[in-house]
């Protein structure tokens, strides 16, 4: 058995460790040291166990370190009310505060078919919510449908204890907003479009009138956040002017829809996750980090006057 057997694995491992830890960046880091263990521990394997159970087992071991006495990531959603168009954000905060992105390339393929709803920037959020063990248990048993027994195997533990942290970590989830599982529908991909079009003219009545009316826009690094379409309107006549006449570049994060922002000039400016639900667009979430974000999505850093 050589390192190529493993390879296959680094999609859906990739996923897993992003669930756990919120980035997409640790998720790489993780799944890197994953991928060495098991290299380095494939001549004593001898197939003991399932490869794809065994290189879980490291995965979540090499999670659980990760997340030893570290604060949980979040949105801005998570730290403040929602603030006014009429205030400017504060000073930016540390990358380690975000539920960061993740492009879909990064994941398999066919675990994003099958379970596109749980890698969306608010599930993630809520799993950061939960104890890592926790966690580890949910992702098994609700996302990958691992069997209880499997899980209590991985984790060195008993099928009860699994059933246990199981049913606790549920009811963390439920009483959190916005985690409940949804799929993108082809009114959706209509309404993206219209989306498109509407901020790249900046026709503010047709950018809007594609809002839920309780929509968010959120910037992280900064911890200001708007609700509703009125502020969001606000800002965009506002401080957030400087959007008018920006281009938007398709891309794919988080099993959802998302843009490569350019200001005229062809200046990046932000990576931008839109959320819909129910022909509507729930969430514009901005992450204006572009120099980190970027490259990882394949977007240049400048676009020149003719792409």
């Amino acid at each position: 058995m050589t390192e190529d057997v493993l390879e296959p694995y680094r999609g859906q491992l990739t996923g897993y460790c992003y669930r756990m830890l919120g980035s997409a960046f640790e998720a790489e880091d993780a799944v890197q040291e994953t991928m060495i263990r098991a290299w380095r521990g494939l001549d004593r394997f001898e197939g003991r166990s399932a490869l794809r159970s065994w290189l879980y087992r490291i995965a979540t071991n090499v999670c659980l370190t990760m997340l030893e006495n570290r604060k949980r990531r979040a949105r801005p959603m998570d730290l403040t009310a929602p603030g006014s168009p009429d205030h400017l954000p504060s000073a930016p905060l540390a990358e380690t505060t975000w539920v960061e992105p993740v492009p879909d390339a990064l994941l398999d393929p066919a675990d994003l078919a099958e379970a596109r709803e749980s890698v969306r920037l608010a599930f993630v959020a809520a799993l950061q919510h939960l104890p890592p063990r926790q966690r580890a248990v949910l992702i098994l048993r609700e996302v990958l449908s691992w069997r209880a027994s499997e899980v209590a195997e991985l984790l060195g533990t008993t099928v009860p204890s699994v059933n246990s942290a199981l049913q606790r970590a549920r009811a963390t989830l439920a009483g959190l907003p916005d985690t409940a599982p949804r799929r993108l529908t082809p009114d959706d991909e209509n309404l993206l479009a219209r989306y498109l079009e509407a901020f790249e003219a900046y026709d503010l009545d047709a950018l809007t009138a594609l809002l839920h009316e309780e929509a968010t826009l959120s910037m992280p690094p900064f911890d200001l956040w708007l609700r509703g379409t009125g502020h969001i309107r606000a800002w965009l006549t506002g401080h957030g002017a400087g959007c008018r006449g920006s281009r938007l570049i398709p891309t794919r994060a988080n099993g959802s829809a998302a843009f490569g922002q350019y200001r005229p000039g062809g200046e990046p400016w932000a990576l931008q996750i839109i959320e819909t639900r129910d022909g509507k667009v729930t969430a514009i979430n901005a992450f204006l980090e572009v120099k980190r974000w970027f490259p990882l999505f394949g977007l240049p850093l400048a676009l020149s006057s003719a792409a």
